[in-house]
């Protein structure tokens, strides 16, 4: 049986002291369609013996409101400027939304430990959700759960349009270090700045979409699409620890594709799980697949962003290939294409997207896609705010994207959450577990 979460408070959270109240507008990075969304982190700690629960609640408060003041678009509220030509954030102090709940039913380890049994099952962790961004919703979202151990759960919602992955992560471990009193201000100055990314600052580009596939259409030739509506997704969890990685680099080279040190993490795994995911999907052999995933701009373009800039800093790599190409050629050619797909760009590649996404307002297909994002590099394994660090790391659902999320304790090991189709899950966790069997 499923627990549920009563809510004890759900109150709008404002700047601690008085902030800016200007109307700004958001990059064209920021406006892209697809990034109208909210993030969703669960991060669960273990119980602390005496803990002072209402000295906490009202610290993570406190902590909120301080950062809060550095980050005061986050207490805005986002919507389409009267032009169409993007997105923009009112900034009036309106706050974000504080929520504490407890549930009795259910402790850590029930939970926690494996994935969840349905994609929405963590949901209740996360009360507010947000069907659209745009409407007047808080950016921010931070809902403190108690266990029936004590133990907690903190969920954080952010709207995407405003921030990345990496701004996320250093805003998450600024409210946690007011919060846990650690410092007594930020360490960490966040930076806006929103036009250095815009068209008018950078060199103007021809857009060529023949050198971005990730905004190209391939034809549905098995029902794609439909199949990830139609069909339950059932959630997976497998962490793959330094010595499974080892195992895997070394089968990725007997395929004489790469050489030992020739790849990182990301691309090593990403490949494994796509390889997986598509064989297990028994997809006809002359389907086209791409795996899209972020790639961080930041020193990518000239000159280089703000290291502390908390917009979206990033474009989608993509790597695409046949069906048939993708399994018969092995690991190391699918490694090889992640490499390639993130050698691509550079400055004039993001000129290009910058310019293709203001002008002609492109946006990825689906058929045939695989998302895939990094959180295992965002520092969300650190975040501390009077609890220690937490002991799991997860997507509050998990029917949108393969996540790699972080292992607590384990800084060389990744954990790879992906819902699939149930007529093929079976045979993706057999595959995914197994590479040296293909």
């Amino acid at each position: 049986m499923s627990s549920s979460v009563h809510v004890k408070e759900a109150i709008l959270i404002t700047p601690s002291s008085q902030t800016p109240s200007p109307i700004l507008p958001l990059s064209s990075l920021d406006s892209q369609l697809f990034l109208r969304f909210t993030i969703e982190y669960l991060l669960v700690y273990k119980p602390i013996p005496g803990l002072n629960k209402p000295g906490l609640v009202e610290r993570i408060k406190s902590g909120l409101s301080q950062a809060l003041v550095h980050y005061y678009p986050l207490a805005g509220r986002v919507r389409s400027r009267t032009d169409g030509s993007g997105l923009e954030v009112v900034c009036g102090s309106q706050g974000a939304l504080f929520i504490e709940g407890v549930v009795l039913e259910r402790t850590l380890s029930d939970e926690f430990d494996k994935a969840p049994r349905f994609g929405s099952q963590w949901r209740k962790f996360l009360s507010f959700y947000v069907a659209d961004v745009l409407k007047g919703a808080p950016p921010v979202v931070v809902q403190l759960t108690w266990l029936a151990d004590d133990g907690a759960t903190l969920c954080v919602g952010f709207n995407h349009c405003l921030i990345d992955g990496i701004g996320s992560g250093m805003f998450l471990n600024s409210l946690a270090e007011l919060a846990s009193g650690k410092w007594g201000m930020m360490k960490t100055m966040p930076v806006w700045d929103r036009h250095l990314i815009n068209p008018n600052r950078l060199i103007r580009a021809r857009p060529n979409l023949h050198s971005h596939p990730e905004f190209t259409r391939v034809s549905d030739l098995c029902g794609f699409s439909s199949r990830f509506v139609q069909e339950d997704l059932v959630p997976t969890q497998i962490i793959f620890n330094k010595k499974k990685l080892n195992e895997l680099n070394k089968f990725a080279v007997s395929t004489n594709w790469l050489t030992e040190s020739s790849c990182t993490m990301f691309e090593l795994l990403s490949a494994h799980v796509w390889r997986s995911w598509a064989k297990a999907l028994n997809l006809p052999s002359n389907q086209i697949l791409k795996m899209l995933f972020s790639i961080d701009i930041r020193n990518r373009v000239k000159p280089s962003l703000p290291s502390n800039y908390y917009g979206n800093a990033f474009v989608l790599g993509c790597a695409q290939t046949s069906v048939r190409d993708l399994i018969e050629k092995g690991l190391g050619y699918a490694t090889e294409l992640v490499k390639r797909a993130k050698e691509r760009v550079d400055d004039e590649h993001v000129r290009e997207v910058i310019e293709s996404v203001s002008s002609n307002r492109v946006c990825p297909d689906s058929v045939g896609v695989l998302i895939v994002s990094q959180w295992s590099r965002l520092g969300l394994d650190r975040v501390d705010f009077g609890m220690g660090k937490p002991i799991h790391v997860a997507p509050v659902s998990t029917e949108k994207y393969c996540i790699f999320s972080p292992v607590p304790n384990q800084s060389d090991a990744v954990k790879v959450n992906l819902a699939v189709p149930a007529s093929a899950v079976d045979q993706y966790m057999y595959l995914v577990r197994s590479p040296s069997t293909r």
